[in-house]
């Protein structure tokens, strides 16, 4: 008899996710094979909540059978009574679920951005050194599909560019998502079938933080007024996007190659050329690179650089976000310190 169907599904998932790895080196497919006891390892990012639980679980189960090792990584926000107990909790439970390392990384939260970020930042910061030091070829995340829509939503009220609402991607960088194709409830579901017993995070219903009042407040009244299926269409959303983003992106750095003087300034005639949304792109990747920060870089700033192209009649320059300005001089486009 083989597995609940919701367990098959999240072990699927892993499959597919690690297939690039299996008996390999990394990220080098049809590698030669490798004993597990010394082979790849891959991470999982674990929280104690069922998404993270069940794909620890699969993963635990997969990675043995794909010649690959499996460890476990929990962060101690410590923003929460009893959390550390908790994380030394899931580092005991590893070893059941064939997860050997298993560390509890602790961090201290304090950034700017709200408490949302500032803990974002903190655990990615803290598992990606984990990462390191253990030399692990992967970090599974556990975001699902209903919190690629709920990333959708909240990008989308923010007036956000296709490349933003395209949601969060199934592999960026050392970081793979492989349940993105898989509802919430089915990770609960596989929890229940293996006899696990998940934390539920209290800050998942605090109406303080943002994503709550979306997952609580703002879905099911679009499931009510439009009937269900809308997680599922915004992730669709969210891959299409994608899609369109990453040939956007592709004829951008075409742009830019041609548009580039030996100085480092753009011929905005070249730039004039293109359409608004690869040329707009070409802008935003210059000022990044100018020291504009990529988080401070709205719409409304690349769209003012955009008129020193399209709508020039010798105007002043524009300031961006950390002190970058970009200013239009014989036909060529500056991005310089700022103009103030």
């Amino acid at each position: 008899m083989g597995p609940h169907p919701a367990v098959a599904d999240v072990r699927r998932a892993v499959r597919l996710c690690l297939a690039d790895l299996s008996g390999g080196e990394p990220g080098k497919p049809g590698g030669k094979p490798r004993r597990a006891d010394r082979g790849v390892l891959v991470l999982v990012a674990c929280s104690g909540g069922a998404d993270s639980l069940a794909l620890a679980a699969a993963l635990g189960f997969c990675a043995p059978r794909l010649g690959l090792r499996a460890g476990l990584l929990t962060v101690d926000h410590g923003l929460q009574e009893g959390s550390a107990e908790r994380a030394r909790e899931l580092v005991r439970l590893a070893p059941t679920l064939g997860l050997d390392p298993a560390e509890a990384l602790t961090v201290v939260v304090d950034g700017d951005g709200g408490p949302e970020a500032a803990a974002r930042d903190a655990r990615y910061e803290a598992l990606s050194e984990a990462a390191r030091r253990l030399d692990a070829a992967a970090v599974l995340l556990g975001h699902t599909l209903d919190d690629q829509a709920e990333t959708v939503l909240m990008r989308l009220a923010r007036g956000s560019g296709s490349r933003s609402l395209s949601g969060m991607p199934e592999v960026s960088g050392i970081y793979r998502r492989p349940l993105l194709g898989l509802a919430r409830a089915r990770t609960r579901q596989a929890c229940a079938a293996l006899g696990l017993s998940p934390w539920d995070d209290p800050h998942n219903v605090d109406p303080a933080y943002t994503r709550p009042r979306v997952r609580h407040d703002v879905l099911p009244v679009l499931e009510a007024a439009l009937g269900p299926g809308v997680a599922e269409a915004l992730a669709r959303t969210a891959r299409l996007c994608r899609d369109d983003a990453d040939a956007l992106d592709e004829w951008a750095d075409d742009v830019y190659a041609k548009s580039l003087m030996s100085d480092g300034g753009l011929i905005a005639a070249v730039l004039a050329q293109a359409p608004a949304a690869v040329r707009r792109r070409v802008l935003r990747r210059a000022a990044v690179a100018a020291g504009s920060p990529a988080s401070a870089l709205a719409a409304v700033h690349i769209e003012a650089a955009d008129r020193l192209v399209t709508d020039w009649h010798g105007q002043k320059g524009v300031d961006l976000p950390g002190g970058v300005g970009v200013v239009r001089r014989y036909g060529t486009l500056y991005f310089v310190d700022n103009l103030a």
